[in-house]
């Protein structure tokens, strides 16, 4: 079995296209004798001639012209290839793989991304949206963003925001109607816009602190949304008071449409952090992201 030299092959297949050495020569950046060489040394090892030369003009022979109906398109399809995961000097390329709580998007991913983007095209980013914990090792995610208390103490963990808290809110006309609770346990009294732990399925008792006392309010109500900007939206409807990260709840606080009740009472979580294995397993794509991310982000989530 006859196996050709890439770079042979190569030149052969350009000499056949232009029907030149010549040409052929000056689109390889190579000399003439060089190409003729080539062609001559792919002619001995397949024992056929594959060019008929002549001082004038070059031509396929039969077997040059098989040669070039069978290896030719395949020829092309290894040369995309390489040129789709060579990496230009100081390029990256490959693949980044995230899974980021519905609640981080617009904190850590829609800020970063474009930039990221933009500096390094060659890197295809997937982002899996779910709530629950992943363990990112053996689900295949280079990392994962999570609030710092649901990370895995053996994971590396960078800091993407800073700290900021979970407010109960409800709507003027709500509270004008229902009253405003001033205790934790008021609320077990209210309709309460709830949302169900993925990973166990029951109804997430909401959490609240004050000084080194916390509780946990195991509130009920008609609507259960699992995601934090539906419980928002339907609470500025009216609908309940609802449990919220005070970020995305600023635009409604801000305008008027929600107010804050129980503010003594408001938790504070240490932030969104990008967490992964270890540093030495972490991958190009991955360090770059964490890059960018460093430099993009505002610490305070006001």
């Amino acid at each position: 079995m006859h196996t050709a030299p890439f770079t042979q092959l190569q030149t052969f297949l350009v000499v056949a296209r232009l029907r030149s050495f010549s040409s052929a020569a000056r689109e390889l950046g190579v000399s003439r004798a060089a190409v003729s060489q080539a062609v001559r040394q792919l002619e001995e090892q397949l024992r056929v001639v594959l060019l008929t030369r002549t001082t004038r003009s070059v031509a396929l022979t039969d077997a040059g012209r098989r040669l070039v109906e069978g290896a030719g398109p395949a020829l092309e399809q290894v040369i995309t290839a390489f040129g789709d995961v060579a990496a230009r000097p100081g390029e990256v390329v490959g693949k980044l793989r995230l899974s980021v709580p519905r609640s981080a998007i617009p904190f850590v991913v829609t800020p970063v991304l474009p930039t990221f983007r933009e500096r390094h095209p060659r890197v295809e980013v997937e982002i899996v949206v779910e709530e629950r914990f992943v363990d990112v090792v053996a689900e295949g995610y280079d990392a994962g963003v999570r609030l710092t208390e649901a990370i895995e103490r053996d994971m590396v963990q960078v800091r993407l925001t800073e700290a900021f808290r979970f407010v109960v809110v409800g709507a003027p006309a709500y509270l004008a109607r229902h009253g405003t609770p001033q205790r934790p346990e008021d609320l077990l009294r209210h309709e309460c816009i709830t949302f169900r732990m993925q990973s166990t399925g029951a109804l997430y008792a909401w959490e609240l602190e004050r000084g080194r006392r916390t509780w946990r309010v195991p509130v009920r109500g008609s609507v259960i949304a699992s995601d934090n900007s539906v419980s928002v939206a339907l609470s500025e409807a009216g609908l309940g008071l609802a449990y919220a990260l005070e970020p995305a709840a600023l635009p409604s606080l801000d305008a008027g449409r929600l107010q804050r009740v129980l503010e003594p009472y408001a938790p504070r979580v240490p932030g969104f952090f990008l967490y992964y294995p270890s540093r030495a397993q972490s991958s190009p794509a991955l360090r770059l992201f964490v890059e960018v991310a460093r430099e993009l982000l505002v610490r305070g989530v006001r």
